[in-house]
């Protein structure tokens, strides 16, 4: 009896108050779409990361002719010079730090570059004697850059060092840079969300003042008369919150799953299951927004 009683004064505040019942669904529905936005966007991050880093490598450019690096004072990287750089990659003070080495000679370097700018007004303008010899070293941990850059920075015959993990940091910046704003609009809305049920509850409250001052009259507890203004905002919160996460698996599935990852085939995007995966924290997100707020309204502006 107390159940249905209970249920019957949700349905009736939901009724009543169903514009602003509305307003909350909206506004809790952008403020946690924002959220799981950017918690796919921090996983793809992580992915992306998983599968760069281990694949980058780290290049040891040889001197060209006309280089006038200081470790290239005599000129082009000479025969005595590269087997010195072989010597120490292969010994024992950066065998411990090196997967593997790949000698890159001009024929190489040369189809890769045509390859890379096939169809460019680039393609042909550097011809073959004129690219840069290079050795691409693969680490066993790509975060021990600086101990290759450190030990061949001032080797006769080396022009430079560089990182590619260097290029993606910069890129891994700005994603990380795209979710700080994506949190930070969440956080606004949510904010914006628990206002706004603040505002429905305590109307809601108010419209029903006669009716909770008689069942305080016959005994009835804190609880039982807080719940009904509880659940109404909860529920508004829920519906919101599954709307967020359909939203996000419609937007994955049509423009993530089903067109970018066609032209970004050679690594996993986030997919639906990403989004099945952080749906259920996106409803305990919006049911503990919705109840708290709801709990502290009523402590405030109920007394009972």
């Amino acid at each position: 009896m107390r159940f249905s009683f209970i249920l019957s004064e949700t349905w009736n505040g939901l009724r009543r108050n169903m514009s602003m019942v509305v307003s909350v669904i909206l506004v809790t529905f952008v403020s946690l779409l924002f959220v799981g936005a950017a918690a796919l966007l921090q996983m793809q991050i992580s992915g992306m990361k998983d599968y760069w880093y281990d694949r980058v490598q780290v290049a040891i450019f040889l001197c060209p002719p006309d280089s006038e690096a200081p470790t290239c004072a005599t000129g082009e990287a000479t025969a005595e010079q590269k087997q010195q750089i072989e010597t120490a990659l292969e010994g024992a003070d950066l065998s411990p730090y090196v997967e593997d080495v790949i000698f890159e000679d001009k024929a190489m370097a040369y189809k890769l570059f045509q390859e890379q700018f096939e169809g460019t007004s680039l393609e042909g303008s550097i011809p073959e004697d004129q690219m840069q010899e290079s050795y691409r070293v693969k680490l066993a941990d790509a975060e021990q850059y600086e101990i290759i850059n450190e030990y061949f920075s001032a080797t006769p015959g080396v022009e430079e060092v560089v990182d590619q993990n260097q290029l993606l940091d910069q890129l891994f910046s700005v994603m990380n840079v795209m979710t700080a704003i994506a949190i930070g609009i969440a956080g606004i809305m949510l904010l914006c969300a628990v206002l706004l049920i603040a505002t429905t509850i305590r109307l809601s409250a108010f419209s029903r003042r006669r009716e909770t001052g008689i069942m305080r009259l016959v005994g009835a507890s804190n609880m039982f008369i807080q719940l009904p203004f509880v659940l109404e905002g909860v529920i508004a919160a829920a519906i919101g919150s599954l709307l967020a996460a359909l939203g996000l698996a419609v937007i994955v599935h049509f423009g993530i799953t089903g067109w970018l990852q066609s032209q970004l085939a050679s690594f996993d995007l986030v997919s639906v299951a990403d989004v099945v995966l952080i749906a259920p924290f996106l409803v305990l997100v919006g049911v503990l927004m919705a109840g708290l707020s709801s709990l502290v309204t009523l402590r405030r502006y109920m007394k009972v």
